[in-house]
């Protein structure tokens, strides 16, 4: 295998968002044996460079594929200004609702998140900005609002859900697949080369298209049932430790 490509939270990173001296000692065991660091991540960039300073990562795909960070450039996946404020409109129509997107200029949000330290923004449903659209975020205590997101959908856009209620709202062509797939090419590997590991719904389609897909024991239902490899939790040191066993012995 050439290239191991990792999910971040609930997979790389323990729960509390730490990486462990043993897991950074395995991924610079990696770069001396010429295999490449990929990492896919719903993150915006912003919070994935402390990480990236720790482990230098090869590439990186951010916000799920609305922006991939290549060697010798950047490629930006964004919902059009048109569809972004098409959703917004339809989604502002429900109550009890927070709003938030991911730009190119920052992260802007109906309210103040804690631990987010997002730019408040009030005048939903138009757009904060005239630049790049990565992801529109919506969370709400009801479920009525998933009905309410399946309709506002543009023919451009798609959404996921992660941690069972948060709605992560993208461009189509922004996906983690989309974005391993590019780093990948960027870098003359092909799947069938590479490690993927992951935990949630937005890894299901990298883990069954990598030649080896792998799930942290802590993932849900659906990634263990289409995972290859089943290895120990993120706060076991999971990634790391299939690495060590299956990687960088063979290598």
């Amino acid at each position: 295998m050439k290239a191991i490509i990792t999910d971040l939270d609930r997979t790389l990173l323990h729960t509390d968002k730490s990486i462990s001296a043993y897991t950074l000692d395995v991924l610079n065991a990696c770069h001396g044996a010429g295999i490449y660091i990929l990492a896919a991540t719903a993150r915006p960039e912003r919070s994935v460079m402390e990480y990236h300073d720790l482990i230098h990562f090869d590439a990186i795909t951010v916000t799920n594929g609305a922006r991939i960070i290549l060697p010798d450039r950047v490629v930006v996946n964004g919902l059009s200004q048109d569809s972004g404020k098409k959703i917004l409109t339809e989604i502002c129509k429900h109550p009890d609702i927070i709003l938030s997107v991911e730009t190119g200029d920052g992260f802007y949000a109906s309210e103040d998140i804690p631990g987010w330290s997002p730019i408040v923004y009030r005048d939903f449903p138009e757009l904060p900005t005239a630049g790049d659209i990565y992801k529109i975020l919506v969370s709400s205590m009801h479920d009525s609002i998933f009905p309410a997101v399946e309709a506002a959908m543009t023919g451009d856009a798609y959404y996921t859900v992660a941690g069972g209620s948060l709605i992560q709202i993208m461009s189509k062509r922004a996906t983690k697949w989309n974005g391993v797939r590019t780093m990948l090419e960027a870098l003359n590997v092909s799947p069938e080369e590479a490690v993927y590991f992951g935990d949630d719904n937005d890894d299901i389609e990298a883990i069954r298209m990598c030649g080896t897909g792998v799930a942290v024991s802590n993932a849900i239902p659906a990634v263990l049932a289409v995972a290859d490899v089943v290895t120990g939790s993120n706060d076991e040191d999971g990634v790391a430790r299939f690495i060590e066993q299956h990687m960088l012995k063979r290598n």
